[in-house]
């Protein structure tokens, strides 16, 4: 017994002398009032352990061991021969007068793991980097006297600082790393989905520093791009075979991944199925010559026939014009989306009416087309270069071609049949096929005018010119008129209801003051015309004069039970064993126009799609928005409108024509019950 009992008092004393702690206490520099340091430590046999702990006041913050583009590491230097290990919790990304840093603010707590600590104090030096609007570098005098009692705390709180270390795995075991022109790509996947991911990056070998990464994800699969230079600040030539250290978190947890740098893919071929998808852009730009947007031209150009008479090379030639205006612009629509895709910018068909000054544009020259239409421009522009403004509208060679490049803007917020599958395919294509199929779009759209370029006798079968030629041209007027007015709806989204109003009242005024300055008052549809502007004018004058009632028509918004769309919403609604329709549409998109008063609208649709099985999740991309391009990335779509059903008889989704039809729609979404 008094054995046992002298073995138990050794053992203790023996625990005593080997666990020893010190603690420095909360410590403010006077040349530093904006952050305070405590370090703690327990030594134990073979090594010490300590945690560094900095607080940072409002504002200021300090560095993580890779600061990124500026800033300094924290580090303590100690006596020759002791060394230590750092343990670095996740740190945050600032980005400060376009430098992008890694670090920490308020509070963080390091581990740190010192070896070779013999004696019973041990004297440092913690050099540390603050910054605000200015930074700081100051030193922190550390004196560790190892014969302390020990902190009955320090255990636990060293093991949950060690908790918010990341650990080699948790997060993705498939991470793969390539270079792409002067972007890092970093792919990989997650047990169930990414949430809020984010990277935090350590220098490349070579001192090539990572600038701030772009990161998107989509279910449980994640692409992070990041702009890489070298230090001079040059694209570096290849990183293949270079050591890559990096921090990737998901949710709460976080993994540290050393890994190495692979070859970058090849250019891919053009892919199989392009001598189809060229038909297909063939087709599609001839549809769009019976969309509602380019009719106005059409109207225009029928115009020019009559005013050439019967002189075939004059026809010939304008028609020609015509169609290399229209192949232009597709030439430049397809550099535009050269340029976006290769800065990674969202990609899509008509997206340039998410711009209001593109809008504003867009109704100047309208318009002014309208203007010419019903004689009064040159009353407007007398200067010289108004007067060549006029051609465009008028009878030049330089007319035809403006009339064909401005075809083909207007022809841009309107989808069509084949149209929105060519250019899904050109968006996700190499670029030689990209530009391929755009200017197959162009060929599509001008094989009506190369029709009457090449066979000028299709001319001469309308009729001769008369009196029905000025009633023409005022009803192609009201149609440029009325595309103008639309326009000017757009804009309401960028400057208000009330800017929107007042801008289609001024142009309703001008319109209307030298149309009837202008017009024949002895014709009937000179009335029509002046009581019809009149009557919106005095609409749009009641509109600004009373407040928005909040018993407006009903619209399909309020007839629907609209929700948000998100990826989350649908696999909800699958799980529970709904069915769901998406409806992804903007105020610029015609074609979404003419379906939703076509099909949307329709009683019978409605009832379908509000009963208690059926989720409804409206899309719009009316202004830019990443979720909407991303989801209709992700299904190779980059045109609206865009329809799909879901439900538990079609769990992959089905996408519908970009013209809705009533009965499919009915059809599929009783097919989705499965």
């Amino acid at each position: 017994m008094v054995n046992l009992f002298r073995g138990f008092v050794f053992l203790w004393l023996s625990c005593i002398g080997v666990a020893h702690a010190a603690d420095t206490g909360w410590q403010v520099s006077p040349q530093n009032d904006h952050a305070r340091i405590r370090f703690q430590a327990e030594r134990e046999q073979t090594h010490v352990k300590g945690l560094l702990t900095i607080e940072l006041k409002p504002g200021w913050k300090t560095y993580w061991r890779s600061p990124g583009e500026g800033g300094v590491a924290p580090k303590i230097s100690w006596p020759e021969g002791v060394t230590d290990s750092w343990s670095w919790p996740v740190p945050s990304r600032f980005d400060i007068s376009g430098m992008t840093t890694q670090g920490y603010h308020d509070k963080v707590t390091i581990p740190i793991v010192l070896d070779v600590v013999k004696s019973d104090a041990l004297n440092g030096t913690l050099t540390l980097s603050t910054c605000s609007n200015v930074c700081l570098l100051t030193d922190y005098p550390l004196h560790l006297d190892f014969t302390q009692p020990v902190d009955e705390s320090f255990r636990s709180e060293f093991e949950q600082a060690m908790r918010a270390v990341p650990g080699t795995s948790g997060v993705s075991a498939d991470l793969s790393a390539w270079l792409s022109g002067d972007k890092l790509v970093i792919t990989g996947t997650t047990d169930g989905k990414w949430n809020n991911p984010g990277i935090y990056f350590d220098p490349l070998e070579g001192d090539i520093l990572p600038g701030e990464p772009a990161i998107k994800h989509d279910g449980n699969t994640l692409r992070v791009t990041v702009p890489v230079t070298d230090e001079w600040g040059d694209k570096p030539a290849s990183l293949e075979g270079k050591r890559l250290s990096f921090v990737l978190t998901n949710g709460g947890n976080a993994q540290q991944t050393t890994m190495t740098v692979g070859a970058t893919p090849a250019e891919p071929s053009a892919p199989e199925g392009t001598g189809k998808m060229v038909l297909f852009a063939l087709l599609g730009g001839l549809i769009l010559n019976l969309m509602p947007c380019v009719l106005p031209v059409m109207g225009m150009k029928l115009n020019s026939i009559l005013q050439a008479g019967s002189d075939r090379r004059a026809i010939r030639l304008r028609f020609l014009a015509t169609s290399a205006g229209i192949l232009t612009s597709f030439a430049l629509l397809a550099a535009m989306v050269t340029a976006l895709k290769l800065t990674g910018a969202s990609l899509g068909w008509g997206i340039q009416f998410q711009n209001p000054w593109f809008i504003g544009l867009m109704v100047a020259v309208t318009f002014l087309f309208a203007l010419n239409l019903f004689g009064a421009f040159e009353m407007l522009l007398p200067t010289a270069a108004a007067g060549r403004l006029a051609t465009a509208g008028g009878t030049g060679l330089g007319g035809s071609f403006c009339e064909g490049m401005f075809a083909t803007l207007l022809a841009t917020p309107c989808s069509a049949p084949f149209l929105g599958t060519a250019v899904a395919f050109a968006l996700g294509a190499p670029l030689h096929s990209l530009w391929l199929i755009f200017l197959m779009l162009g060929v599509g759209m001008s094989l009506p005018w190369l029709f009457v370029a090449l066979v000028p006798k299709t001319a001469m079968l309308l009729p001769k010119p008369g009196r029905w030629m000025n009633t023409l041209k005022t009803i192609l007027g009201l149609m440029m008129l009325a595309s103008s007015l639309w326009l000017v709806t757009l804009l309401s989204l960028h400057l208000g209801e009330a800017v929107s109003q007042v801008v289609m009242l001024v142009l309703i005024v001008i319109a209307l003051a030298l149309f009837a300055k202008k017009g024949q008052t002895s014709s009937p549809l000179f009335w029509v015309v002046v009581i019809a502007l009149s009557v919106f004018g005095g609409y749009q004058l009641r509109g600004l004069l009373n407040s928005p009632s909040d018993a407006t028509t009903q619209s399909v918004a309020q007839t629907i039970p609209w929700q948000p769309l998100s990826e989350e919403a649908i696999e909800q609604a699958l799980t529970q064993g709904k069915r769901v329709f998406v409806d992804i549409s903007a105020d610029w998109c015609v074609t979404c126009k003419v379906n939703e008063h076509r099909v949307l609208r329709q009683p019978d649709v409605i009832a379908a799609l509000s009963q208690p099985d059926v989720v409804a999740l409206r899309g719009d991309w009316s202004q830019p928005s990443a979720l909407i391009a991303e989801f209709l990335a992700k299904r190779n779509r980059y045109a609206i409108p865009f329809n799909e059903v879901y439900g538990p008889g079609t769990p992959d989704g089905e996408i519908l024509s970009p013209l809705l039809d009533k009965r499919t729609l009915v059809t599929t979404l009783n097919n989705a019950k499965g």
